[in-house]
């Protein structure tokens, strides 16, 4: 049984194997290609396709980037914006959704007396009496209030029309299965026909800013955007649990998908992936 594999894997191979070099082979077939009368047809119907294909997703693309905006900005800002106003208090000073709203406040407030108390003492602002003073704290800190209610007024929209806008975002690809698919035929032809030196440097470029050494201060203020995007008390721990785990799964994804697909598809793309980041 063993005999019978051996010879037919050397069969296999001695199938495999050309007496013909292959740069004359690919000489012959491109000779063939030019003479064939319906080569000049095949080409522009192949470039029909390609160009087809890039301005559908072209267009494809612009719809799942735009739709969901739009449809964000109209639900805020016409729909359940003007029904949030109406239930929400803006006007009362104490309306904060979590402590890191009320640490930002307070510490802008004593900046703003710390800033009062230093324009006098240099003699920029004139020695007032300790009821204007009052005065101008009390306005303050109103309009401070007034910005951070908004906020959390603001906050509670992001959410409703975030969701709003992820529900469209799903509805469009559930529909769409038909552009998804040229979509990625457009991506695989994209990235396919960029060089090994491209795709490592694509490569580098990505992992260096997910997942490099100077990522974590760009996933800090990723996160603080997103916590109070959605008001959210900004945790400290949170955030540096975050950073200490989410990069170092992506970094492991990632190099499985090297070892697992990349190596498969683009062995000289990846090792001058490994030539170039040593």
């Amino acid at each position: 049984m063993k005999h019978w594999n051996l010879n037919r894997v050397n069969k296999s191979r001695l199938d495999k194997v050309n007496f013909i070099p292959r740069s004359i082979n690919k000489i012959f077939e491109k000779l063939t290609k030019e003479l064939d009368p319906y080569a000049e047809t095949e080409a522009l119907e192949e470039f029909k396709i390609s160009k087809y294909h890039t301005v559908a997703s072209f267009k494809y693309l612009l719809l799942l980037i735009i739709v969901p905006i739009v449809t964000n900005q109209v639900t805020k800002n016409f729909f359940l914006g003007p029904i949030i106003d109406y239930a929400w208090n803006i006007e009362d000073p104490n309306l904060f959704l979590n402590e890191s709203q009320e640490e930002r406040a307070f510490a802008e407030l004593q900046r703003f007396e710390e800033k009062i108390h230093f324009e006098i003492l240099i003699g920029k602002l004139p020695q007032n009496t300790h009821e204007k003073m009052e005065q101008q704290m009390m306005k303050k800190a109103k309009s401070i209030a007034v910005k951070y209610a908004n906020e959390s007024v603001d906050a509670i929209k992001n959410i409703f029309s975030d969701i709003v806008s992820i529900i469209t975002f799903l509805l469009i690809l559930s529909i769409t299965k038909r552009q998804i698919s040229i979509l990625k035929s457009f991506f695989n032809q994209l990235i396919y026909g960029l060089s090994d030196t491209a795709k490592a440097f694509l490569i580098i470029l990505v992992t260096d800013i997910f997942v490099g050494f100077h990522s974590p201060h760009g996933w800090e203020v990723i996160i603080e955007t997103m916590l109070r995007h959605l008001g959210l008390p900004e945790s400290r721990d949170f955030i540096f649990v975050f950073i200490a785990t989410f990069p170092v799964v992506l970094d492991t994804i990632f190099k499985y998908w090297i070892f697992r697909y990349l190596n498969k598809l683009a062995p000289s793309a990846v090792a001058t992936y490994h030539s170039m980041n040593e």
